[in-house]
């Protein structure tokens, strides 16, 4: 069989409360680096330690459970690579302390709210946390990566060396702009194909992959006939959620984003207001804003 990496990102749910001290709403404010020093410290501290595998839960980690399975199906023996704002890139097998840090903007926890700093907090944690590269995993295997929007823009550098030097690079879901990267094969996240696969908003990315791989054979993640399968079931399948447009009052806007935000924790606000839109309800964008801040400083 031949091997295959694949990567997911963490979920705010975990089988555990972390300590206060693990919280990353608890870091001092100060420069980056400072606050991914006392990050790093206080995950070398903590004593109770799980593998990551039975760390996370919810829908969006029992669909990772379910691509392993679509991945082995198809000729491919895989290995569970996790994205953590908290920890970096590492394999879902070693063990960590249950901690709370999202790059999710608005979010207590979060590691740090201007895109630029983020992407220095992900490149800091390989050196306070030991994180791996991306690029690393492609050097001798196809690598499948599903990502959400917020992930996708931070790991897009990385994700530009693994298109460079990997063996067959598939990324469902992402930002937008991933559709750029050379030598890596972007399926944008599609709500249309959510009444075809079931589930909510927050496992979408991981069915559309294990629908993906159910098209493979003999270990081909990337070949034309796995794509054009793919593309012909997405084709036939897709049905757009339409609504009549409902005007919305402030109490409805805020509970849509709490809602929102609960089951998908890494969305922007920017595409929160497009799924609003894209739902039948309306809602001006600047009115949004506003609803969105006062929402999330309330939680």
């Amino acid at each position: 069989m031949r091997q295959l990496s694949v990567v997911v990102t963490c979920t705010d749910r975990k089988m555990f409360d972390p300590l206060p001290a693990l919280r990353a709403g608890s870091l001092p404010d100060g420069a980056v680096a400072d606050r991914l020093e006392a990050w790093g410290e206080r995950l070398r501290a903590a004593e109770e330690r799980v593998p990551l595998i039975k760390l996370y839960k919810g829908e969006q980690w029992v669909q990772a459970a379910a691509v392993l399975r679509a991945a082995e199906n198809a000729g491919f023996e895989p290995d569970l690579w996790v994205a953590s704002a908290g920890l970096g890139l590492q394999p879902a097998k070693k063990r960590f302390p249950a901690y709370a840090a999202t790059f999710s903007p608005g979010s207590p926890d979060t590691v740090a709210a201007a895109p630029v700093d983020r992407r220095r907090w992900w490149k800091g944690l390989r050196k306070h946390v030991r994180g791996s590269r991306v690029e690393a995993l492609g050097r001798d295997r196809p690598v499948l990566l599903i990502l959400s929007e917020v992930y996708g823009s931070v790991l897009k550098p990385e994700l530009g060396e693994l298109g460079a030097n990997g063996h067959g690079v598939l990324l469902i879901g992402g930002s937008a702009d991933d559709g750029a990267i050379d030598g890596v094969h972007h399926v944008p996240a599609n709500g249309a194909l959510r009444k075809a696969l079931g589930g909510t908003l927050t496992g979408l990315n991981a069915r559309m992959a294990a629908t993906w791989l159910a098209q493979c054979e003999n270990g081909d993640l990337m070949s034309p006939r796995t794509s054009g399968s793919w593309e012909r079931w997405a084709k036939r399948s897709a049905q757009p959620e339409r609504f009549n447009r409902t005007p919305m009052t402030d109490a409805d806007v805020k509970e849509y984003i709490r809602t929102s935000v609960a089951e998908q924790p890494d969305v922007s606000r920017t595409r929160l207001h497009r799924q609003l839109r894209e739902s039948g309800r309306a809602c001006e964008q600047g009115r949004f804003a506003n609803l969105y801040a006062e929402t999330m400083g309330e939680r």
